[in-house]
């Protein structure tokens, strides 16, 4: 097995030299929390086969470990710290904006937090946004309540030297960006321009997406109420399709590219019998095709539920083409196209059916967080402010191995994550549904032209 091609390294401000006001010890046993030290890691590979010579960890292996230090790079007293929330909603945008004003506040003394409003547009001068001061009594009640208190928007990241402007103008010290992987991509320009002009700001990630397509980060916030909130939608298509003659539940998640709510929705719910997702592509047509398999099941059993990600089939149907505002791939409706293409095949064949189509992806999105979220949120805001008052900069807050731990923006906005086709996720997956393994007609070519695609792609 090859080294990991990634360099995990933690950029700094410069040496910590201020004692910081978290009183928490050093010493094992004596009750007393611990700081965590620079030299504290965790592997990134936990994988080992028998015929592996195992020896000490080499510097690409190891993640730094999140956590308040003995020594911090600021001043808490100077400290001017603003929090931005940009891209989509998601659960626990409130809960991670609340985490980080109170652990600012109450465990570092800090007294000037700033919102900036709407996303990196908040920070462009044509919008004229006005601040939002922040203390614990604005945000203690926020986390009962979806969306952001901030408010929120797509773009404006590119414009990295009018954002730099902005923060300079504003005299932070310390910026908290909340997004996914387009805005992080934007927080690294805006970190490097900051760089070039000799300015002392952190510059701190914490990863937003309910689709859960970050590289390295376990899981990211929301995700989990995405999934409660998918099931209750699935559990309502079921019971639509299972009081109707030949009745069929159709609900569309998202996901984008990647088909983890999908995915963990159909194992979550137990009602599903098929799921699409964009990295198992399936055809429609022929003996081997999804419909085919649907009106055989039809027939068997006299209902179906169907869970696609929203990223499925895109192969079978034209897109709109182009990028949002955000840059992500636009993406046609897979959705309807299902729906008009099953009520069609089976009107074909004279067969009836009762089909529902369910699409609950904004009700998701603005939902408060489950409590599982919550405290996820809460941990990754405290561990945010942890790294910034250390003047860590360029990273993110990430969950590895189930320990938090700092990862450069760079490497986790390098590519996303995907379900991984051949791998114990969707092989639960396909036990809970009991749906074919792989739904083509002509299995062999199938894989050389896959084959052929990837080759291309090189």
């Amino acid at each position: 097995m090859s080294d990991a091609p990634y360099d995990f390294t933690i950029e700094t401000l410069g040496p910590c030299k201020v004692q910081s006001p978290i009183q928490l010890s050093n010493v094992e046993g004596d009750f007393i929390a611990n700081y965590v030290s620079d030299d504290d890691y965790v592997r990134y590979r936990l994988d080992a086969y028998i015929d592996q010579v195992v020896g000490p960890c080499k510097q690409s292996e190891l993640l730094e470990k999140a956590g308040p230090r003995e020594n911090i790079f600021f001043n808490p007293s100077h400290v001017h710290a603003a929090i931005v929330t940009c891209g989509g909603l998601c659960p626990g945008l409130n809960d991670v904006i609340r985490a980080l004003v109170r652990c600012l506040w109450h465990r570092y003394g800090v007294r000037r937090i700033t919102g900036i409003r709407f996303g990196f547009k908040g920070l462009l001068p044509e919008y004229g946004f006005e601040t939002l001061p922040l203390t614990p009594e604005v945000v203690d009640d926020c986390h009962k309540t979806g969306g952001s208190i901030l408010g929120t928007s797509r773009g404006g990241g590119d414009r990295v030297v009018e954002i730099a402007d902005a923060i300079e103008k504003l005299n932070l010290n310390m910026v908290f960006i909340i997004g996914g992987d387009g805005t992080q991509r934007g927080s690294l320009e805006i970190a490097e321009e900051i760089e070039k002009r000799g300015l002392k700001i952190s510059v701190v990630g914490i990863p937003k997406t309910v689709d859960n397509d970050l590289s390295f980060i376990q899981k990211s916030f929301g995700f989990d109420t995405a999934v409660v909130k998918a099931a209750e939608s699935v559990a309502a298509a079921h019971m639509e399709a299972h009081s109707q003659i030949n009745g069929i539940g159709l609900v569309k998640l998202m996901g984008r590219e990647s088909g983890f709510i999908a995915t963990h929705t159909a194992i979550a719910s137990h009602e599903a019998n098929f799921v699409l997702i964009p990295e198992v592509p399936f055809e429609l047509d022929g003996p081997k095709g999804f419909l085919h398999y649907l009106e055989d099941r039809l027939r068997k059993r006299h209902h179906a539920v169907i869970v696609v990600a929203e990223g499925a089939g895109q192969d079978l149907l034209e897109g709109e083409g182009g990028t949002d505002d955000s840059g992500n791939k636009k993406l046609a409706d897979i959705g309807v196209f299902l729906r008009d293409k099953m009520a069609a095949y089976f009107k074909s064949i004279g067969m009836h059916i009762n089909l529902k189509y369910i699409d609950p992806s904004y009700q998701i999105r603005s939902a408060p967080a489950a409590p599982i979220d919550s405290i996820y949120c809460e941990r990754l805001g405290n561990n945010a402010v942890h790294a910034a008052m250390c003047g860590k900069t360029k990273l993110i807050i990430g969950l590895v191995h189930n320990k938090f731990v700092h990862l450069p923006i760079k490497v986790v906005t390098h590519k996303r994550n995907y379900v991984d086709p051949e791998g114990s996720l969707w092989r639960d997956c396909l036990d809970a549904t009991s749906q074919p393994i792989l739904m083509v007609n002509d299995k062999e070519a199938f894989l050389r032209n896959s084959l052929n695609r990837s080759k291309a792609k090189k």
